[in-house]
């Protein structure tokens, strides 16, 4: 069920257009990833989306309405530039914050106890700010942007900072957060973590969703017909038998097997290409190279920017 949508939203901002007819829909309890380049006009839409500033065209509407000032109390929004005062207790801090989203002070430290030992901050409670490095300060804002529990959460590069480990620590946090009832849009550089969070990309390019889609249906759509095949034989008797249907983009040999990365130039089917090749060599494994996000995003953005010039 769709949970959020962003319909025909414009944006100019004196001479520069930040977004043109941009349409986004979220279903309920899902993980989008808002994809682009810097400069596409992601963190425009995000603003937009958080009532920091309004459209010039289009609407928003949350469960099935429009979108109004107050339910902003309702979402949690964890901004690429992060923010806190530096001088204050961390504990006092996350009080006043989850306060300004409508907590008692009372709910508040009891749902902040919990995700302070959830993260293994308890100790962090009476330091100042300023204190914590900057990977600590950044596990204290995403704590404040989910404690009030929000129908909406916007991540706006999460990972930035973080080391390895407190990056999976977080990325499970959302996974969790998914599987707990949030609906999430997830803004981010980082293509791995968007293979491994999102259900649903949508990618901005110059103002204009150039790519909209579940990520996996994505990734099959950009696939170049690539192949990769671990065999025994003899190459030559390989490349011969592969004809002018296929072109050789890698090979390697080693004393255990050889290894083949071929695309098909003149059709899409796994059988022709196992039908060419098993008369010259024994099959050891054979698979179709799916493209990457990181590889879909390169694609898809080089694509329009030749269309526009």
């Amino acid at each position: 069920m769709e949970f959020f949508s962003a319909n025909n939203v414009t944006k100019v901002f004196s001479t520069t257009r930040a977004l043109s007819d941009v349409s986004i829909s979220v279903k309920e309890q899902t993980i989008f990833g808002l994809l682009g380049p810097n400069g596409a006009g992601k963190t425009t839409l995000i603003r937009i989306i958080n009532q920091i500033t309004a459209p010039d065209e289009g609407e928003l509407l949350l469960d099935g309405r429009k979108m109004r000032q107050s339910d902003v109390a309702h979402i949690g929004y964890l901004p690429e530039e992060r923010g806190l005062y530096k001088k204050m207790k961390v504990g006092e801090q996350a009080i006043y914050l989850a306060q300004l989203k409508g907590m008692s002070r009372k709910d508040a430290i009891q749902n902040l106890k919990h995700w302070f030992e959830r993260f293994e901050m308890g100790g962090w409670w009476n330091k100042k700010v300023e204190e914590l490095s900057k990977g600590m300060q950044q596990k204290v804002q995403f704590v404040t942007t989910v404690v009030h529990k929000p129908k909406l959460l916007i991540f706006d590069e999460p990972f930035s900072g973080f080391d390895p480990i407190n990056a999976n620590l977080l990325k499970r946090e959302i996974l969790q957060l998914k599987e707990e009832g949030s609906t999430i849009i997830f803004s981010t550089h980082n293509m791995g973590s968007v293979e491994e969070l999102c259900d649903h990309i949508a990618l901005i390019n110059k103002s204009k969703k150039i790519v909209d889609g579940p990520t996996d249906e994505i990734r099959q759509k950009y696939k170049s017909n690539i192949f990769e095949i671990t065999y025994k034989g003899d190459f030559s008797e390989v490349n011969n038998a592969l004809g002018t249907n296929f072109e050789v983009l890698e090979h390697t040999e080693s004393d255990k097997a050889n290894r083949l990365q071929v695309q098909y130039l003149n059709g899409n089917s796994n059988n022709e290409l196992l039908k060419a090749l098993m008369p010259a060599a024994e099959i050891l494994s054979f698979e179709e190279i799916i493209p990457s996000m990181n590889d879909v995003f390169i694609k898809a953005v080089q694509e329009s920017n030749n269309l526009n010039k």
